[in-house]
């Protein structure tokens, strides 16, 4: 079986639809602009103790595209928003767990929690 860490894009296409990933294992995935959106790991976008969602879904545009694409290093990419949000990269390994076509996700893309729906965690006394 391949890992997802062993498994790098050999190509990224920007389409009308989403982002058109084509993996050296042979898979493609198609991801939704916004679908790719809502998943930033940016510390704007997901507390880094926490790890709780803080992007709101709702208010990312249905019509968001990608201003610019850009490499970083041999394991990422890093995208330029419409919306003006930028800070985030896209790791492949990530890229590759988050593809939301029918034979990795059999119930279609899933998307964040809302921050509202997230209970905060219950503090530890000791």
């Amino acid at each position: 079986m391949t890992t997802t860490a062993s498994v790098q894009p050999t190509e990224i296409k920007k389409e009308a639809e989403g982002l058109r990933v084509t993996w050296t294992d042979g898979h493609v995935g198609l991801y939704p602009y916004r679908y790719l959106r809502a998943h930033c790991q940016c510390a704007a976008c997901v507390d880094e103790w926490s790890r709780k969602v803080l992007v709101q879904v709702e208010r990312i545009p249905e019509t968001i595209t990608p201003v610019d694409i850009r490499p970083v290093g041999r394991y990422a990419v890093h995208f330029e928003w419409s919306d003006g949000h930028g800070t985030g990269i896209y790791g492949f390994s990530l890229l590759r767990r988050l593809c939301p076509c029918e034979r990795c996700a059999p119930g279609g893309p899933v998307y964040p929690a809302d921050p509202a729906d997230q209970a905060p965690p219950t503090p530890q006394l000791r």
